[in-house]
């Protein structure tokens, strides 16, 4: 108890609690910015707090990594321009709420899971970091590897109509997840000599490209006049569009649990990061509801796993980060370094020998989710303002956010033409009913599963019965295959139901 008021005192001083509020207010503008992700916000403002002292530098960091997983949805369902890859998975119903004249109901919707599964993960990380930690540790290279072979699945959930298309897809953006220098070997593949491909293809530049401006590039076969005059949405003329009811909150609580869950396991597990945890928990709610026709054209519940999924993922990466200092994910990396330079050295004597100081960062985890449901409220209502600006101004104002975006990123103008090209791309494979979800899930999940399969198969000697020699792997492999069959099985039972009702004709249910 006397450390525990100690902490209290040291974090309720009002420089920390200044820092908390700028922090969590900075990090939902900037997190709202296509390509300025929460690892990038922080990282571009870990130098402002040289000079500050200690706890209001780390409560405002911990404040911009908040408010930032918050706002990184925010374009995703506002403009269809998600700034992360793990916003993709909310756009898949936010940005249909959007157009439906929604947005508001999404955004909420969004913080409140947002809130919730930052919540649940903290209270896991204060109560059960041990426990997680430890299990954890009992992943080698063949469990990650099944567990991102059962994280493929989700191809199966959202490929469309046709679900060779998906695969066909989820392939060829797995194939080009291969360009660049090879994981182990570091051999260059596919680069043509072009220096800028040794890192391989930007992910943000084509994240961007593939979903803002192929968006754009659909809506111009509009005709000139309907783009003058007409905006994304009309003007909301209920106020039930403008918020989440408590009975939609409750009938989403499920998904909240579900994503929350998904999303701490996941982020308790270094290496993975919050993409596979928000696919993941959008595959497994929509398998599980009564009614997953309504996915993909704006279901509440899509968007309030998503975000929990999302959200959860940040407060359990603190449990590998503190108890053994090895960080979950680049956010995680680059706030231990700001530990560090701050004196403050995460891993086991941490509990012992600092607990007054695990107890100050345990109680500012938890502030900083009311301070961002405070002031997400107030952000909400001036997001929403963008929805109302006519097409003709919004969507070369789109072009120019992506432009900085994707030169943002690595400072190259190489990554703006990326970005347009797989502009192209997305159109034509909108256009042919091809699944840019699909695509992208191939595109980030690929190099993740190259590199943990060339890990086993070293270990092993190339032997593949090191994938089947784990309990835990032997476990995910049947859980790839069951649930591939009942998602397959599923997909082809509402595919006849809509044919059956006449509401066959939509070619694109996935995006």
């Amino acid at each position: 108890m006397e450390n525990l008021a100690e902490a209290l005192k040291l974090l309720f001083h009002w420089q920390n609690i200044f820092g908390m509020f700028f922090g969590v207010i900075l990090g939902q503008w900037m997190g709202a910015l296509p390509g300025l992700t929460s690892s990038m916000a922080i990282a571009v403002l870990i130098p402002l707090t040289y000079f500050m002292p200690t706890w209001a530098a780390i409560i405002m960091l911990v404040g911009i990594y908040k408010g930032a997983l918050f706002a990184d949805s925010t374009a995703a369902i506002l403009i269809k321009t998600p700034g992360m890859p793990a916003a993709a998975a909310v756009m898949i119903d936010g940005y249909p709420l959007a157009q439906q004249g929604k947005a508001g109901k999404a955004l909420k919707m969004a913080l409140y899971a947002s809130v919730c599964g930052n919540m649940f993960a903290d209270l896991c990380l204060i109560f059960c970091s041990a426990g997680l930690a430890l299990f954890a540790l009992q992943f080698g290279p063949s469990e990650f590897t099944t567990l991102i072979l059962f994280s493929m699945t989700i191809v199966a959930g959202v490929s469309g109509r046709s679900f060779l298309k998906g695969i066909i897809a989820a392939s060829f953006g797995t194939l080009l997840a291969t360009v660049g220098s090879g994981p182990m070997s570091g051999s260059l593949r596919f680069t043509f000599g072009r220096i800028e491909l040794i890192d391989g293809l930007p992910l943000i530049p084509v994240l961007i490209g593939l979903l803002a401006i192929s968006e754009i590039l659909k809506q111009l076969e509009y005709s000139n006049k309907q783009l003058a005059l007409t905006q994304i949405k009309k003007k909301i003329s209920s106020k039930e569009d403008n918020r989440v009811s408590w009975t939609e909150f409750k009938n989403c609580g499920a998904s909240i649990l579900r994503g929350s869950v998904i999303g701490t396991i996941i982020g308790a597990l270094p290496g993975l990061g919050a993409t596979v945890a928000t696919f993941l928990a959008y595959n497994e709610t929509k398998r599980t509801s009564k009614h997953p026709e309504k996915f993909g054209k704006g279901a509440l519940e899509g968007v309030a796993a998503t975000d929990a999924a999302s959200s959860a993922v940040a407060g359990s990466n603190m449990i590998p980060l503190l108890a053994f200092g090895i960080p979950g994910d680049l956010v995680a990396a680059i706030l231990l370094g700001a530990f560090l330079i701050h004196g403050i050295t995460p891993g086991p004597l941490i509990f012992i020998e600092n607990t007054v100081t695990i107890y100050a960062i345990f109680l500012g985890l938890i502030l900083a989710n009311f301070v961002n449901l405070f002031t997400g409220q107030f952000f909400i209502m001036m997001a929403v303002k963008v929805l109302s600006i006519p097409k003709r101004i919004l969507y070369p104002s789109i072009i120019a956010i992506a432009v900085i975006g994707s030169y943002s990123f690595n400072g190259s103008l190489f990554d703006v033409k990326i970005m347009f090209i797989f502009g192209v791309l997305g159109y034509f494979m909108t256009k042919y009913g091809f699944s840019t979800i699909s695509f992208l899930i191939g595109f980030i999940l690929g190099p993740i599963l190259e590199d943990w399969v060339r890990r086993s198969l070293i270990i092993s000697d190339n032997n593949i019965s090191i994938f089947f020699s784990s309990p835990l792997s032997l476990f995910f492999i049947i859980l790839t295959v069951v649930v591939t069959y009942l998602l397959i099985k599923q997909r082809g039972s509402l595919l006849k139901l809509e044919n059956e009702n006449g509401m066959g004709t939509n070619t694109n249910t996935a995006d």
